[in-house]
């Protein structure tokens, strides 16, 4: 009897010292797991709190970076726009010209013209007529340029080939001299010399130089 009262104490021991043992694992488990949760919520939100402030930051950033895009590629726009007006005012310009110029040589082409008295010897026939100033690009007060290049000399060689029918760009100029106040007078001829011209022009201010007279010579004489 005594022998077994020993067993079942020892056995009632082993049971408490099983139950023991499972509540302290119990609690170790459950410090560990509070440990665990107390650390993910202290240090994780400042982790989605900081993940959510670099969002928030890199937006307006975008954003900013978008409309600084938006802005340079309107002014860029703008740019070619009023560029290709630029281009499109210059070429108008550069027609009308053109056609002004182009109105002016056939209006010259065509001008009645009237003979007059022979100024010398050498001249065979002279006329008159009522043409126009060939136009040109200078503006302001003027005073006449005679040096080969000028643009006075490559207008009066223009207004001298309108009225005479010689070719601008085989024509010999032998003589550009002054003829008065504002006026010149151009001896030229076609490559032999077989026509050989003297045209008297005069300069209108904003509107180039105006053939007045043109004599046809017998010979090339300078004077």
């Amino acid at each position: 009897m005594e022998d077994f009262d020993r067993v079942s104490r020892v056995d009632k021991f082993e049971k408490r010292r099983k139950n023991t043992k499972s509540i302290l694992i119990l609690v170790v488990i459950g410090v560990i797991l509070l440990v665990f949760l107390l650390g993910f919520w202290m240090f994780g939100g400042k982790d989605d709190e900081a993940a959510k402030d670099e969002n928030n930051n890199a937006a307006p950033q975008s954003e900013e970076n978008n409309s600084e895009q938006d802005g340079d590629e309107e002014a860029d726009q703008f740019t070619r726009i009023e560029e290709k007006e630029e281009q499109a005012s210059d070429q108008d310009a550069n027609q009308e010209q053109q056609d002004k110029e182009g109105e002016t040589s056939e209006t010259n082409a065509v001008v009645e013209t009237e003979q007059v008295q022979p100024s010398d010897d050498n001249v065979i026939e002279a006329y008159i007529g009522d043409w126009q100033p060939i136009g040109t690009e200078q503006t302001g007060s003027h005073t006449t340029d005679y040096n080969d290049g000028s643009q006075d000399r490559k207008e009066i060689a223009k207004a001298v080939s309108e009225v005479t029918g010689l070719q601008e760009e085989s024509m010999v100029t032998h003589w550009v001299g002054n003829g008065g106040e504002q006026k010149v007078e151009a001896t030229v001829s076609d490559a032999n010399n077989s026509q050989i011209y003297r045209v008297y022009l005069t300069w209108i201010d904003e509107r180039g130089w105006k053939p007045t007279k043109v004599e046809k010579l017998k010979q090339v004489m300078i004077h």
